[in-house]
């Protein structure tokens, strides 16, 4: 079976350095690193009484691994925004947290070398739960400064929606 439907010439599979996080309708400025998409489904262990010899196991509960996004320091504001959102210092009482609108959908959408976007997912009711400002700084490096921003979500899926493209 061919690996790509609309290109089956083809036969390197996509490459992780093209790619774009969007929330609010926008592209985040700046991403250069999200980390893994990743869940995982605990395991339920149960036996019958009268079978000491065999377990039996079943799917329980599903949670979702963290999201990092991390980009080099500028002055866009975005992830600071977001996270302020959550927790802000200095904020008047009752004022600390954004309880309406703290969370976001989010988009992560994966390009081909051409930057046509290939596989997209979506990801629900994210919320920052840490906000780097400005990562380590060393003298002796050769580096930008980063910051980054830990996602906390309630699911992600794959948008079907989002088709393999005819690649030029």
């Amino acid at each position: 079976m061919a690996q790509f439907s609309v290109n089956p010439t083809r036969v390197d599979p996509y490459k992780n350095f093209k790619f774009r996080v969007l929330w609010d309708g926008k592209a985040v400025a700046g991403v250069d690193h999200v980390s893994a998409l990743a869940r995982t489904t605990d395991v339920v262990e149960h036996r019958e009484g009268h079978d000491p010899s065999a377990e039996h196991l079943s799917p329980g509960t599903t949670s979702y691994a963290p999201i990092v996004l991390s980009r080099g320091r500028t002055h866009d504001t975005a992830f600071e925004e977001w996270a302020n959102k959550v927790w802000e210092l200095g904020a008047p009482l009752g004022g600390e947290v954004m309880l309406r609108d703290f969370r976001k959908d989010i988009t992560i959408e994966l390009m081909n070398e051409a930057g046509q976007v290939v596989l997209s997912w979506k990801v629900y009711r994210c919320w920052p739960s840490e906000y780097v400002a400005l990562g380590e700084l060393d003298a002796g490096a050769n580096c930008v400064a980063i910051e980054s921003l830990t996602l906390r979500c309630e699911g992600w899926e794959r948008d079907p929606g989002v088709t393999e493209p005819a690649e030029p």
